[in-house]
């Protein structure tokens, strides 16, 4: 719980007492009960609104795999250097610019005054 023991929540507790005043502490802890249903509530929502928005292929996602802490950098390079090469895919040609000049006089075939 954020880190605390028992004592440490039974100080901190008698502290918000002292602090708060027994006649307010009803008040606050309402609204505390009020904003942990509140963080709840939005909690739920953002996780169901971002299943919903990823789609049904989020639940096959292995989480654990992708946790960092699993990392092995042994076990990477392994997987590196074990994995077959896929076969390189030649470069797309491009089309060679034409090496016709122009005659004196002639016109370019696009506007010059456009560019």
């Amino acid at each position: 719980m954020l880190g605390i023991n028992g004592g440490e929540a039974i100080i901190l507790v008698l502290l918000a007492l002292f602090i708060i005043g027994p006649e307010r502490l009803p008040e606050y802890a309402e609204k505390l009960k009020d904003f942990v249903k509140a963080a709840k509530r939005y909690a739920t929502g953002a996780t169901e609104e971002l299943k919903e928005t990823l789609g049904p292929e989020i639940a096959d996602v292995d989480w654990r795999r992708l946790d960092p802490r699993q990392y092995d950098p042994r076990t990477i390079v392994r997987q590196a250097l074990l994995e077959e090469d896929e076969p390189a895919r030649p470069a797309p040609q491009r089309p060679r610019p034409s090496t016709t000049r122009l005659a004196p006089g002639e016109r370019a075939p696009f506007d010059t005054e456009a560019t």
